[in-house]
Order: structure tokens, then sequence, then C-alpha cells
């Protein structure tokens, strides 16, 4: 059973995960995501982090972080950027990713947050399929890699916090 824990970017079992969603890159791409990521970024308020243990064990992660409307981004305030979305090889299609991007979408929208938007690749199809089965539907082209040919883009409508139903 997969528990989510909030934790910093730079907490060691997030390091461990980014380091292997990287080597992951590496392999897909050719090399790492350069995107520049501060930690900060990733603490509350002005984003948050999770990581999934199964055991103990650090298996999955996943973070947010607020972008808003800048100068040449199709960006809006409002938005929250979904960044390091990873489920260990061993423990994929066991519903981890689709735990944690639940997690962050709840957490962003309770955070006040409007929409949330994400870049992928094609070299990515699983991811790709995870979001648009998630509601996340294709967007224009943002941040680092929006020139890349095969950068894609997605977002999604959050609902707010007080309008979801509680059992």
């Amino acid at each position: 059973m997969l528990e989510l824990r909030p934790a910093t970017y730079d907490h060691p079992d997030a390091a461990l995960l980014v380091a292997a969603v990287q080597r992951e890159y590496v392999e897909r791409y050719g090399g790492e995501d350069a995107t520049p990521v501060d930690p900060a970024e990733f603490a509350p308020p002005l984003g948050y982090f999770t990581i999934g243990y199964v055991e103990g064990d650090p298996v999955a992660c996943g973070g947010w972080r607020i972008r808003g409307a800048e100068p040449g981004e199709p960006l809006r305030d409002g938005d929250v950027e979904i960044k390091r979305m990873f489920v260990r090889e061993s423990h994929r299609r066991l519903g981890y990713a689709r735990a944690v991007l639940a997690e962050l979408e709840q957490t962003a929208a309770a955070a006040g947050r409007r929409r949330a938007v994400l870049e992928t690749g094609t070299r990515q199809p699983e991811a790709i399929a995870l979001y648009t089965s998630a509601g996340y539907r294709p967007a224009a082209r943002f941040g680092y890699y929006r020139e890349a040919p095969g950068c894609r883009c997605f977002a999604k409508l959050l609902i707010p916090a007080r309008s979801r139903l509680t059992t």
C-alpha cells in the first residue's frame, strides 16, 4: 500500500528519486531535464512535494510549484506546474502515479490554485496516457523545452477545495 508523505524537495529520499528520474531522462532523451528548479519553489506556500512509500521504501514522488502569467509564456495567474512525477520501475502499473497526481491536484486546489499545467515529451507515452486519462488536455507550449519538437504540454482546471463533497 502506498503511503504519501509531504517532504521537502531536497529531502534525502526526494533526492534519491529525483536522481532516478533524471537517469530515466538520460535513457529516453539523451540528457537530464535542464529546467531550472529551486527546492524552495516546492515548499509551502509556494509549492508542495510528496514522496510515496511502500513498506518504508521511497518508490514515487511528485510536486507542484506556483507558476503565473509571465511575458512570453501562456501561463495564467493561479497556475501550478506539476514537476518530477516519478515511480520506480519496480512499482509501476499499480496506480501509484495516479495517486501522486491526485494528491498534487488536491493540495494545489486546497492552496487556492485554479489550474495545473505540465510539460512532458513524446518519449514518455505512459505519462501522456496518465495525464490524458486524468482529464488533462493539450495546452499551449511553455517552459524550458517549449521549442523542442517532442515537447507536449497539458493543463487541467482544478476543482476548488470548498466545492468538493465530503462524506
